[in-house]
């Protein structure tokens, strides 16, 4: 039997005034990925990968408690070199840890390399920074090359991506506002319970069993993003569906976390299928940025599942050592 959710009518009436008001609101996927901008005919120096956990993987987890609020980010306290702790945005859709230009500057963090870092906009060259230690909860990691972003209207200090996890499970407590981080382990589907299969691409999880009207799409978890994402391919599959689809589209004004601005176009989806779970009246940003192509998903229809979806359960576990998404609903 399929669980089917039906979303939070006043959280949702909430942003769709706030979109048609005009506000601007936040896009993730702060950063997709990191390359050396240096040129082809130049010795290169490989760009080091993401340094290991100084932790034993079957260690207790780790448990830490997050903030949340309406129109704000998941955040985590951070220690940076002893100090701290310092606000993180946990970003699902950034594959690469990144610091602030104000934290940056405040600790005094010794310059690295310039770095050419794939944002949802676009591909910009940015500083870096090295960080001697870097500390969530009772995790830790040595030797971090973090990228520098402006992130100047934002209250945080910088953005965890997936490159921290290694292998591991990311568990959303969204009902207590905690973030847990365990070992990857084995879960099935239960009463109030649905485990989603996905696979890894470029270092994300793509849930693999999920549809709209029988029609295959991609969804990806993206914990950074305020509101879901969806891209020209899924909006064309919508309107084939639905020819009047577009009447009720809201204009959307939004910025990243790099201070970058665009625009997209608001609508409500019917009913996304993924896996066992159904979701109802599902509220879609569509736009169409590089970010969907540098996945290779700007083909597919694809929708990035932003936390205004996410917070709509009381548990969101992400699996990368497994590849799997499980999603727990509420009792009642």
């Amino acid at each position: 039997m399929e669980n089917v959710l039906v979303g939070s009518q006043t959280r949702r009436r909430a942003l769709g005034q706030f979109a048609a008001a005009g506000g601007v609101l936040l896009a993730g996927s702060a950063v997709a990925s990191v390359q050396d901008p240096i040129p082809a005919n130049s010795p290169a120096t490989p760009l080091p990968t993401a340094p290991a956990l100084a932790v034993d993987p079957e260690e207790t987890p780790t448990q830490i408690a997050v903030t949340r609020e309406l129109f704000e980010q998941v955040t985590a306290p951070v220690m940076i070199n002893g100090k701290g702790p310092f606000r993180f945005m946990v970003d699902t859709g950034a594959n690469v840890s990144c610091v602030s230009e104000k934290l940056a500057a405040s600790q005094a963090l010794p310059r690295g390399r310039e770095l050419m870092v794939n944002t949802i906009v676009g591909r910009r060259a940015r500083p870096s920074v090295m960080i001697d230690q870097l500390d969530i909860g009772t995790r830790i990691r040595k030797k971090v090359e973090a990228p520098v972003l402006p992130m100047g209207g934002f209250d945080i200090d910088g953005v965890l991506g997936i490159d921290w996890l290694k292998g591991q499970r990311l568990v959303f407590g969204f009902s207590g506002n905690t973030l847990e981080i365990t070992k990857s382990r084995a879960e099935n589907s239960g009463r109030n319970r649905v485990v989603v299969p996905a696979r890894r691409k470029s270092g994300q999880l793509t849930i693999v069993d999920a549809d709209i009207s029988g029609r295959k799409i991609s969804a990806m978890i993206d914990s950074g993003s305020q509101f879901s994402l969806g891209n020209t391919s899924l909006r064309n599959l919508i309107e084939r569906l639905d020819p009047s689809s577009g009447q009720n589209a809201v204009n959307v004004r939004m910025i990243s976390i790099a201070g970058e601005s665009f625009s997209g176009q608001q609508l409500a989806l019917p009913f996304i299928r993924l896996g066992g779970l159904t979701l109802g009246n599902v509220p879609v940003v569509f736009t169409d940025m590089p970010i969907f192509k540098l996945w290779d998903l700007h083909d597919a229809p694809t929708i990035m599942l932003g936390i205004d979806l996410l917070t709509q359960f009381t548990t969101v576990a992400v699996d990368f050592g497994r590849s799997a998404v499980r999603f727990d609903i509420a009792s009642a």
